[in-house]
């Protein structure tokens, strides 16, 4: 049922109108001004200025008993001033006068008239107050009129950002259960564990006794942590439109301004009225705009406004006062500032971490993003999910609308499988550039760089497999290589070191082929310095400092002081200068192994601009390595097929039932935790790669 609409007031003041008031007065000001000056005077003045011959026309009021007399030039200098009256400016000089009465006043002047004092022009006229009452309460009503309308905006009643009385309010919308619902749980892909969770919590508000009955209490709150674009809040979004009950929504800078207190202020109006509307859910996005760690960069001992925010916000969540029935969800991608007493249990009893998508679940996120989209039989969805590794649930979101423009962009009738691969493409390395000035030195060089890259991450059996090579300028790189990163959840160390090797290959090629290098590899010599850099002082993997990580997984980092002496940090650079050191040797040696193959790949680069994975399996064969992925989806295949074949025939039982868009997950056996990954863009000059979710966290300097 629809809510009921609400009625519009028939008028409604708002500031426009004080301009129109504003407007009319000064129209009326000058619609009334007759550009005249004017004199009071006694009515025996008024027979004085008659009979000496200086009036020019009489205007009698008959129902004011006043008269106006207009005065010629010769006596308008007599009766105004030299400052305010001069001949020729085209002023008129008037005195007014009150009359016994218009009887009296018209014999008079038939005398004036008879002895030829007076010749010129007389009216009676009847007045308008209209002109009096405006000038005596027109400002007065101005005044008035500002004053009221001052206050309205300052109350916020003709204002949606409120106003200077209701600046402690809380500016949270509410999303009513009668209300529209526009995102369901049916529209989250992916996610099985934080869906899971996330659905329970709303099965507390529509079924309490369920849980209550056995002695549990319902979650007083839950925090949702993760990467950028994951759906932390499209899934609060969902629940909004999947509770049955009452969603308060609002971000974490909503809560602090300028004035001192409000925050504080907006914190206990906003649980006011969720506790007057319970049971229901409050949910703040990213929270750490006013959760973070107190004490930190004290502002010399003055009033810290976010701290009294956080504080009230604490106190409310689970302080000396009840507040049953009122859940928080929280937002955040840096749960490592936030404070402690804000994360302990009791406020946010569930964390629920909404990581980066696997295979997976980036096959029922396309499946989603693909329902309004028209495609063709030649899209492979999974070959599309492997070739995106480490792309949150917005970048595939991208990828199906940029494949969708790319597509009408050629007319197209529906959306195919090169639209996609062309929308990976320039999201992760931008547009071609097919004008950009090269000469054939240039092109050679490139060609050469990028084909040792294709050569050694063929030979290498850690090595990401290769997808496309291409020598076009794109976005800020000179040439591009695609590869499709395996899905691991540990990495050897030998991984670790075929992807330096490979990644140093294009330097390599250009010092064996070519005599000389280039500043084309300074990506690739970053990349692999801090990958060097992690294996000794993330990872361990070093021979003369082995199992020792200065990776502080708090965010705390080590302050001013650094936890290893100077020795030790030139016992660092020696090892990762000599890891780095062997790779490149190593990418040497299999360059001058396959030099045969690697300048036919470089040929065939230079002639055709793009190479294919064919196109390297014909020069040098087949690899001898499976793919990683490839062997778990196969086994899970297997295993389903042995299952189906395995089930007795007369098994009646109905099968749970399973979400279309979350296909089954391959379990995988519990490990350590690593140093959380973030996939970076590619920024190099030379060549963009895949982003890889096994490539160690960035190292951005040793602890000073």
């Amino acid at each position: 049922m629809d809510a009921p609409k609400q009625k519009k007031p028939f008028f409604r003041f708002s500031m426009y109108w004080m301009y129109a008031i504003v407007i009319l007065f000064l129209v009326g000001i000058l619609y009334f001004d007759d550009n005249s000056m004017t004199k009071e005077v006694s009515y025996s003045k008024f027979e004085t200025y008659v009979e000496t011959g200086g009036v020019t026309k009489i205007i009698v009021f008959s129902n004011k008993n006043e008269a106006e007399a207009f005065l010629s030039d010769s006596l308008a200098q007599k009766v105004f001033t030299a400052n305010q009256y001069k001949p020729g400016s085209g002023i008129n000089a008037k005195i007014i006068t009150d009359i016994p009465s218009a009887d009296k006043l018209q014999d008079k002047i038939d005398q004036w008239q008879a002895e030829g004092v007076f010749s010129g022009e007389v009216k009676f006229e009847k007045s308008s107050d209209f002109s009096t009452l405006l000038w005596t309460f027109g400002p007065v009503a101005l005044l008035i009129i500002f004053w009221f309308v001052m206050m309205r905006r300052m109350s916020g009643k003709d204002s949606g950002s409120g106003g200077v009385f209701s600046v402690g309010k809380s500016k949270a919308k509410i999303f009513d259960k009668d209300g529209p619902v526009q995102v369901t749980f049916k529209d989250v892909a992916g996610l099985s564990e934080a869906k899971t969770e996330i659905e329970e919590i709303v099965e507390f508000l529509k079924n309490p006794q369920r849980y209550t009955n056995l002695g549990g209490k319902i979650p007083k709150g839950a925090l949702l942590v993760g990467p950028p674009g994951t759906g932390k809040t499209l899934l609060a979004k969902a629940v909004a439109g999947e509770a049955n009950v009452p969603f308060f929504s609002m971000s974490g800078s909503d809560f602090v301004e300028m004035f001192v207190g409000v925050g504080a202020s907006r914190v206990r109006d906003l649980f006011r009225q969720a506790k007057e509307k319970a049971p229901c859910i409050v949910f703040i996005d990213e929270i750490d705009a006013v959760g973070r760690a107190r004490g930190r960069n004290p502002n010399m001992g003055a009033n810290d406004e976010r701290e009294n925010t956080l504080n009230q916000l604490l106190t409310e969540m689970d302080g000396f006062g009840t507040n049953s029935g009122v859940i928080i969800l929280a937002a955040t991608n840096r749960a490592d500032i936030l404070d402690k007493a804000l994360m302990r249990a009791g406020r946010f009893d569930r964390q629920i971490y909404v990581d980066l998508p696997d295979l997976n679940d980036r096959v029922a996120i396309f499946n989603v993003h693909l329902r309004h989209i028209k495609t063709d039989d030649s899209l492979d969805v999974e070959l599309l999910a492997r070739q995106t590794p480490g792309f949150s649930g917005a970048d595939i979101a991208n990828v199906c609308n940029e494949a969708a423009l790319i597509a009408a962009r050629h007319n197209s009738p529906t959306v195919g499988r090169q639209d996609f691969i062309d929308a990976v493409d320039r999201i992760i390395g931008g547009l071609e550039k097919r004008n950009k000035i090269t000469t054939d030195e240039e092109k050679r060089a490139i060609a050469v760089h990028e084909a040792g890259h294709a050569t050694i991450s063929w030979h290498l059996r850690y090595a990401n497999p290769l997808i496309k090579v291409t020598i076009v300028p794109r976005g800020k790189a000179l040439g591009a290589a695609w590869y499709l990163p395996e899905e691991r959840q540990i990495t050897p160390s030998q991984a670790l070191l075929d992807e330096m090797c490979s990644t140093l290959g294009g330097r390599a090629a250009e010092e064996l082929f070519l005599g000389r290098i280039s500043t084309g590899a300074a990506n690739d010599l970053e990349r692999v310095t801090k990958q060097a850099y992690a294996m000794v002082v993330y990872y361990g993997m070093s021979e003369k400092l082995p199992n020792l990580c200065y990776y502080d997984s708090t965010g705390q980092d080590y302050g001013f002081s650094k936890p290893y002496s100077d020795d030790r940090a030139k016992t660092i650079d020696e090892e990762v200068s000599r890891i780095i050191a062997e790779q490149y040797e190593r990418a040497k040696q299999i360059l001058r192994e396959h030099a045969a193959g690697h300048n036919k790949l470089a040929e065939v680069l230079i002639s055709r601009e793009v190479i294919f994975t064919e196109d390297v399996e014909k020069i040098f064969g087949k690899r001898p390595w499976v793919s990683r992925t490839d062997e778990i989806l196969a086994a899970r295949d297997k295993q389903a097929a042995d299952e189906a074949a395995n089930k007795p025939a007369n098994d009646q039982s109905t099968p749970p039932p399973t979400d279309s868009t979350n296909p089954p997950t391959t379990p995988n056996t519990p490990t350590a935790p690593q140093p959380p990954t973030t996939p970076q863009p590619p920024t190099e000059p030379e060549e963009p790669s895949t982003p890889d979710s096994t490539t160690p966290p960035p190292f951005n300097g040793l602890p000073k």
